[in-house]
């Protein structure tokens, strides 16, 4: 994978103790960068991800924080900054998804939905966004969102409806921060091979769903990863505003039937 350098930055990931999260987080490090692990339930795998950050000779540790309350997200931000002195970077990556049928659906877990995926999201942004006004060095956003945003899935409106909602948040957020010198962006992963999947799918779902993909399997983490990382980096210096997507072609017609002469 491309190395992108994050030497001196200290960085934020919410949902950080497994799937894409933690596939974000040990890559900030590598690329150099001090590295905040949050989690709300999983403190195990959380301190694991930490210790492996700090195996690599930077600054980590696990912040306990429920994305979804808002005045706990000003605190770990604020904390970030006690404990490193800046947020550089912030990637808003924390979710909560039940899937059913919209006229089946249980109210308490839609609501949830909601209220973690997408209050869970602005919170960060906004947060993150509060303190990198207050720093000369500015930062980077980076908000991990979803095709759900754009195709219907059924069973799963409650979460169509907050990333739908995420990409406009972000997008706006980009438009209000371009002066301040701060970068917005928007990423989208497609069908990625995640514990997260396991809450939905037996593996031999899994297996027959990725061999049905255009591309005929599951993304990983890491590849998810990589692009988050260049929505962050130097490299990405001219993009704000903008929808990065790494779906192995779910966005695509594929479902299409079509001849060998392509009609």
């Amino acid at each position: 994978m491309v190395q992108y350098s994050f030497a001196g930055k200290n960085a934020l990931v919410t949902g950080s103790s497994k799937g894409i999260g933690r596939a974000v987080a040990v890559a900030l490090a590598k690329g150099g960068a001090n590295v905040v692990v949050n989690c709300s339930g999983s403190k195990a795998q959380a301190e694991e991800v930490a210790a492996e950050i700090r195996s690599l000779g930077r600054k980590s540790y696990v912040a306990v924080c429920d994305v979804s309350d808002q005045s706990a997200v000003e605190a770990m931000v604020a904390k970030v900054v006690a404990e490193f002195g800046s947020l550089d970077l912030f990637v808003s990556n924390a979710v909560y998804s039940d899937r059913e049928l919209m006229v089946n659906a249980k109210m308490d877990g839609f609501r949830r939905t909601i209220e973690v995926s997408m209050w869970g999201a602005m919170y960060g942004v906004r947060a993150a966004a509060q303190q990198m006004l207050k720093q000369e060095s500015r930062g980077r956003i980076t908000v991990i969102s979803s095709p759900h945003a754009i195709i219907p899935f059924p069973t799963a409106m409650a979460y169509n409806m907050a990333k739908a909602a995420i990409d406009h948040m972000a997008r706006t957020a980009a438009i209000e921060l371009v002066r301040e010198g701060i970068r917005v962006n928007v990423f989208h992963p497609g069908w990625i091979d995640t514990p997260g999947e396991r809450k939905f799918f037996t593996e031999d779902q899994l297996s027959t769903g990725a061999a049905g993909l255009p591309m005929k399997r599951l993304g990983t983490s890491e590849e998810m990863a990589h692009g988050v990382c260049f929505t962050l980096s130097d490299e990405a210096a001219y993009m704000t505003g903008s929808t990065l997507t790494m779906d192995g072609g779910v966005g695509l017609p594929w479902w299409s039937k079509r001849t060998e002469g392509g009609q």
